[in-house]
């Protein structure tokens, strides 16, 4: 594996004081000559200590430094890292994962020569050492069919050309140069916009297991919730700028929350519409009951058999919810880089 490439990693955080310090030790530790790399923690004006945290770390490492984001979003943040970077591929990691190797520069390195690809893009697990088993629970979910957008790669186990839009986190700097930088108006999906621009240029993404790295799930439903429900309203910005990501696939949790809410009406309506949205509503819970069901069985927790429908239908709810405010109460006009 070569480390001829200078690699620019870009850490936008805001409040990760819980998590920052495992990140930042998991990318010093990288096994990656030290004056081809560099780590740039971007912090949103945090109001916990993380500032003080990475500071610490810079102070000893010349690799760390700390830049500043006025305006708090990770879209911003992402646009900051790039411009202050030197790299000659800029990756994105996260303050709150965990990078399960020390030669994830190196494979990410390998990667970008071996594919002579524009992008790398790679899984993004929730399974991490010591979860609750609610976070397991919800890490299970997520990474069934049932949990998350069905056209998204990050869950693959299989090295191949894919589109961008679902997995690219790593870019050649020219590639900036090309498509632009992040869309500083999406507080949510602001990667997923950036990466369709990227395939609408025609960008060639590479995926590999080999850079996965692992998200921590949420420790609660209702900061699940909120987590969904901004990237339902994210959905329906992106939908507005690119139209041809609005699909049924990524609609679906609306129509599941306007079902909901509008279901009462059918009692008003000829008994036909009520046994349609009574059928439905069986339908769905048949569904989310056998898909618990078989999960349980597959990972071996008995106690999950009651905690996946909870986390099915907040991660369902949350993104439908999320998906009609901004439709009624979002902008009208598409929304401009």
């Amino acid at each position: 594996m070569s480390d001829t490439l200078f690699v620019s990693v870009v850490v936008p955080v805001r409040n990760e004081a819980k998590f920052i310090r495992h990140t930042l030790c998991s990318l010093i530790n990288q096994q990656y000559a030290s004056d081809r790399s560099e780590i740039l923690v971007v912090d949103g004006r945090s109001t916990d200590s993380t500032r003080e945290i990475v500071k610490e770390f810079a102070k000893h490492d010349s690799n760390v430094r700390l830049l500043d984001n006025p305006k708090q979003w990770s879209s911003a943040a992402r646009n900051i890292g790039i411009r202050e970077a030197r790299g000659d591929v800029v990756v994105i990691v996260d303050g709150h994962c965990d990078i399960p190797t020390d030669t994830y520069l190196a494979n990410l390195a390998h990667a970008f020569e071996k594919s002579n690809a524009g992008i790398v893009g790679r899984p993004q697990t929730l399974n991490v050492e010591h979860a609750s088993p609610l976070q397991q629970a919800i890490a299970i979910a997520r990474a069934s069919r049932l949990g998350h957008h069905p056209d998204s790669f990050i869950y693959s186990s299989e090295s191949q050309f894919v589109p961008a839009s679902s997995v690219g986190t790593a870019y050649r700097r020219e590639v900036f140069d090309r498509i632009g930088m992040f869309d500083e108006s999406f507080d949510a999906c602001e990667d997923v916009e950036l990466n369709t621009r990227a395939d609408n240029a025609g960008e060639k993404c590479y995926f590999t297991e080999t850079v996965g790295i692992r998200y921590y799930p949420r420790a609660s439903l209702r900061a699940l919730f909120r987590q969904m429900k901004r990237y339902g309203r994210g959905r329906v910005r992106l939908a507005r700028k690119h139209s041809g990501t609005a699909s049924w696939k990524s609609f679906a949790p609306a129509l599941f929350v306007a079902g909901l809410l509008l279901g009462p009406v059918s009692l008003i309506l000829p008994s036909f519409f009520f046994y349609a949205y009574l059928v439905a509503v069986l339908t769905y819970v048949l569904v989310v009951a056998m898909t618990s069901v078989m999960l349980t069985l597959t990972s071996g927790v008995p106690s999950h058999l009651w905690r996946l429908p909870a986390v099915f239908v907040t991660v369902h709810f949350g993104a439908g919810w999320g998906l009609l405010t901004e439709l009624i109460f979002g902008k009208s006009k598409p929304i401009k880089t």
